[in-house]
Order: structure tokens, then sequence, then C-alpha cells
């Protein structure tokens, strides 16, 4: 199984394009591939694979319940809360749902085990089949601020496919660190302009800081400046990957359309990055 996830430093870059045309192109070879959408606050690419929905199942976190017959009210479980998630005043302890992390540190600390855990919903995990793709999603219910769990729990259950899509958010933050690690390859997904290089640059030691192989895909290759492939070629950091501005890519995009539909090579181009990127884990 190759396992490669697809991210981004800023939002707006087209990982969601790379990655949606990537699994459908290497589909229609015949490979056995799944796509999964981590970007659970906001998932876009069922706009793309189009999938027919097959099932989807709940996704909950476990929070404490107070059992105030049992309560003392000495207060440890809200001394060791650092998100303040739980609070005794007087004769009461309240608990806020949202702030709460989900550690147990309330639930082992009570000295007099007036604390339980119950399971709180917080999204779906939705699967499915489009473009001959196996679909997968995570959503966040609105409202919720916590993203890691559901991106846990998708990537426990997802298909052990022969290729294996990640689909990360956005970003270099927990979410996006919980998305990509434990991937075999990062593709960090770029465009030639300040914002894009400053944010590369961020995406960049973050897979360091994680210890993962990388390479950069750069879309919108031929407009801005070649600041982003000077670094790339200061830090002996391969471009996997460039793909120029072109009309018929953008309305293809604002239409839900895929890019080997068009002409310009793409579904080749796309499949010489799989092959390009398998390689690079076989010598790794």
């Amino acid at each position: 199984m190759l396992k490669t996830s697809i991210a981004s430093g800023k939002g707006g870059t087209g990982k969601t394009t790379i990655a949606t045309n990537l699994a459908a192109t290497l589909a229609k070879k015949g490979l056995d591939v799944s796509y999964v959408d981590c970007d659970v606050e906001e998932p876009n690419g069922h706009i793309f694979l189009k999938p027919a929905l097959a099932g989807s199942q709940d996704v909950a976190v476990m929070i404490p319940k107070v059992d105030l017959e049992k309560c003392t009210f000495w207060g440890e479980c809200a001394e060791i809360c650092e998100f303040n998630a739980i609070a005794v005043v007087k004769d009461n302890v309240m608990v806020f749902p949202s702030l709460c992390h989900n550690c147990g540190g309330c639930y082992h600390i009570c000295p007099e085990k007036a604390i339980s855990e119950v399971p709180r919903s917080i999204g779906v995990i939705n699967d499915g089949t489009g473009h001959n793709v196996r679909f997968m999603e995570g959503r966040l219910n609105i409202g919720e601020s916590q993203a890691p769990p559901i991106t846990r729990e998708i990537k426990k259950v997802m298909p052990m496919s022969q290729v294996v899509l990640i689909d990360a958010p956005p970003g270099t933050s927990c979410p996006v660190i919980e998305a990509v690690n434990d991937t075999d390859y990062v593709i960090l997904v770029s465009e030639p302009t300040p914002f894009g290089l400053n944010d590369l640059k961020l995406a960049v030691g973050m897979v360091r800081e994680l210890n993962l192989p990388f390479g950069v895909v750069i879309n919108r290759s031929d407009i801005g400046d070649d600041r982003t492939e000077e670094y790339c070629r200061d830090e002996k950091i391969e471009v996997l990957m460039r793909v120029p501005f072109d009309r018929k890519i953008a309305e293809a995009y604002s239409r839900g359309g895929m890019l080997p539909a068009h002409n310009g090579g793409y579904g080749e181009k796309l499949y010489e990055l799989y092959r390009t990127i398998a390689e690079r884990i076989e010598n790794d």
C-alpha cells in the first residue's frame, strides 16, 4: 500500500484539485485507489469525485458527566483541566463540552469516582465510490472545534487500498499534522506568489520536523515570480510537477470537472507524478 498525503501551507493552492484528479487518473489506469478527505472542517473532494454515498457513521468523543450526589466539590477536576472545560462552584459542577479535549484527566483524578464518561457526537464519516475511486470523508459538526478526533477515526477505518491519497486540511496546525502523520510521502501544493512561498516554507518546516519524505507541486506555475523555484532549488526540494495557468482548467474547476478530461496530457502527467513518488519511496 502506498499512502500519500496532499497538503499545502495555505488554502486555495489547488491541493484538492491535485488530490482528486490524481485519484481519478490512477483509478482509470486500473489501480485500486482510495481518496480520503481529512479536511473535515470544509471537505470538498466530493464536488469533483461525485461519489455515490453508501454509508455513514457517527464520530463521538468521551466527555465527563458528574454525579453530584457523589461529588464533594473539592475541585481537583477543575485544577487539572488546562482548557477550563470543567468548573466547580459551591455545590455544583459545570461541564463545557465544546472546550473538552477528551483527555480523561478529570475522570481519573476524581477521588470520589463521581465522574463518568459519556459519548458526545462531533461529526460523521461518509463513504462511497466515485470515478472508480473508493471515497471517504470526515465532516465536523457545525460549531465544533476539535477536528483531530475525526481525522484519527477516519484513518483507522479508511480502506487499505493499493494507493491511498489523504487530502489534508490547509495550513500547518494540529489537524494537518494528524492527517499527514504516518504517511509514506507528502505532496506539498504551492503557488509562485509571496504568500504561497511564505506558507510553503512553513509546510516544509512541518514535514521536515515529522521526518516525512516530500516534494512540491507548483500550481499556476507560469504566474507570479521565480522565488518558489529558487527556494526549492536552494533547499534541494524536488519539484514533482508544474501546472501552468489554464483557462480551461479554471472553467472545469468551477463546474467540478476533472483535469484529465481536457487536452494537455494531465492524465499522463499525474500518472508520472505517482510513478515518481512510488520510485522515491522504494529507493528511500
